[in-house]
């Protein structure tokens, strides 16, 4: 079974892998632990902030694979430990998120239980690049209207 995308046009070359980069997206948001939070800070600045109660820095890793920012983490099991009631889950889980093209992590730090992530997107230098267009000798554009000439007697 074939199904349609918005991508699918003849005038659209060359874009498959944003077709990609959403079926990612929508498989990502299944699943909908650790919340997070994402706050434009200024222009071109984001941060995510993801609750983390109960991890420590050493179950945590941040790591960015194709342009996918993924966050890990995985609480070590206290076997000596005995809960009456266990609440507060200590669960291993993974969150990726997709970065546009550009976009940067600038820093990360774990406060409080809150994991914050700063990225940045860099202002793009403009750039303006001159083509050259080239034409045929004027003696081969002669050649042809005399050809054309030709043709008409």
């Amino acid at each position: 079974m074939s199904r349609l995308t918005v991508f699918n046009s003849p005038l659209l070359l060359g874009f498959d892998h944003f077709e990609r980069v959403l079926d990612r997206v929508t498989k990502a948001q299944a699943d909908g632990y650790p919340p997070y939070n994402v706050e434009q800070t200024s222009e071109n600045s984001l941060r995510l902030t993801l609750a983390l109660a109960g991890f420590s820095l050493e179950d945590l890793s941040l790591t960015v694979e194709d342009n996918q920012l993924v966050v890990r983490g995985k609480q070590k099991d206290e076997g000596e430990r005995v809960f009456l009631h266990r609440g507060i889950a200590a669960r291993q889980f993974q969150r990726a998120f997709v970065l546009a093209e550009g976009i940067e992590v600038q820093s990360a730090r774990l406060d409080n239980g809150l994991l914050h992530i700063d990225l940045v997107r860099p202002q793009p230098e403009s750039r303006v690049r001159k083509i050259e267009i080239k034409g045929g000798t004027r003696a081969g554009a002669r050649e042809l209207h005399l050809a054309s000439d030709k043709s008409r007697a």
